[in-house]
């Protein structure tokens, strides 16, 4: 409709993956020939944490050798900037359970039966205080600081915090965030996060009930070098110890952070790339705020990777109206086209 482009996951990221291979057949229609050997990796699970793709990862590691990587998801600022990401955070995802009685009973009893969504929510408000710190023990121990060029990457970064706020109809970020501090917490720590709570009643009306169950889903997103694996061990330690040993944990999806280093020459072939398609730098972003599958190719198979896209910064995703702009897939296109025919001259 309009200038836009419509459509689940058109930015997230069915319209990325669309311009690359736009781009393949641009270079064979217009040279005859590619200027390298392409593999692409597409797997269709990104979303629920990409659950077999390490092992798929460990047993085609031939058939995956490759010598740079141009991942997926990324776009351009507020203001046409290219943005160009080189990690991703890593992610814990799961749900806690909590079971009070053997069914649900009339909320009179409230008196003298225990309420399961009570006790949740004495459990979560432990996990984090009201100044955002996450009180897991050892949450935080196995954080590997910023680099000294991750740092300048992030205060070098344009403050969108206006127009993001604008967007979302808020007057403040947390902790009354802005500036280098607003973009380095977002971009540089890690987050406890409720994706949803569901308890009781919730239909039209009222319904006088004490709930037997309770469940809470929560993703942490996390950076180098915290293990998944190991906050979801800090995480049952950290309920047991307040009390709350009857409160089951169920994991859906476990993701390592993965990050490439600003001083690869992938890096410097793709941003300069990117400056001659978009006219001007593009925004180094040293880690996504979001998660994907990176860590098995930056990792296992020791691949450096970069990223451009299509997308924009309302571009909503995982929201109703998710979308792109036309002229930045066309663009897309262009891009993805001049960094593997740079790529062809590059190569090592």
């Amino acid at each position: 409709r309009g200038d836009f482009l419509y459509g689940r996951g058109i930015s997230d990221d069915k319209g990325t993956l669309a311009s690359r291979l736009a781009a393949v057949r641009a270079l064979k229609a217009v040279n005859g020939r590619l200027p390298a050997r392409i593999k692409f990796l597409v797997e269709g699970d990104e979303e629920i944490g990409s659950p077999g793709f390490e092992d798929f990862v460990a047993e085609h590691r031939e058939l995956l050798a490759a010598d740079a990587c141009l991942w997926e998801g990324s776009g351009v600022t507020w203001e046409g900037q290219a943005v160009l990401p080189l990690g991703v955070k890593g992610l814990l995802y799961c749900e806690l359970r909590c079971r009070g009685t053997a069914r649900d009973v009339h909320s009179s009893w409230a008196t003298v039966v225990p309420n399961a969504a009570w006790r949740l929510t004495w459990a979560l408000a432990t996990l984090k205080d009201q100044d955002e710190n996450i009180l897991v023990k050892g949450f935080y121990d196995d954080v590997r600081p910023p680099t000294k060029a991750e740092r300048q990457a992030v205060k070098a970064m344009p403050d969108e915090a206006e127009d993001f706020a604008k967007s979302l109809a808020i007057d403040n970020f947390v902790l009354g965030l802005k500036g280098r501090k607003y973009r380095s917490r977002h971009y540089l720590d890690p987050t406890c996060n409720i994706d949803g709570l569901t308890s009781g009643y919730q239909g039209p009306g009222s319904k006088t009930i004490l709930p037997a169950q309770a469940s809470a889903k929560l993703d942490f997103r996390l950076v180098p070098d915290q293990d998944p694996h190991d906050i979801e061990r800090k995480l049952r330690k950290h309920l047991d110890k307040h009390g709350f040993e009857d409160i089951e944990i169920v994991t859906f999806g476990a993701e390592h952070p993965a990050r490439t280093g600003l001083d690869e020459e992938w890096v410097r072939v793709v941003r300069e790339t990117l400056k001659d398609v978009y006219g001007q730098d593009p925004v180094i972003v040293p880690t996504m705020a979001g998660t994907g599958p990176m860590y098995p190719v930056v990792k296992m198979l020791g691949v450096p990777t970069a990223d451009c896209g299509v997308g924009n910064p309302d571009s909503r995703i995982h929201a109703p109206n998710e979308n792109i702009r036309e002229q930045d897939y066309r663009t897309g296109i262009k891009a993805a086209a001049a960094v593997i025919d740079a790529f062809g001259r590059w190569r090592p």
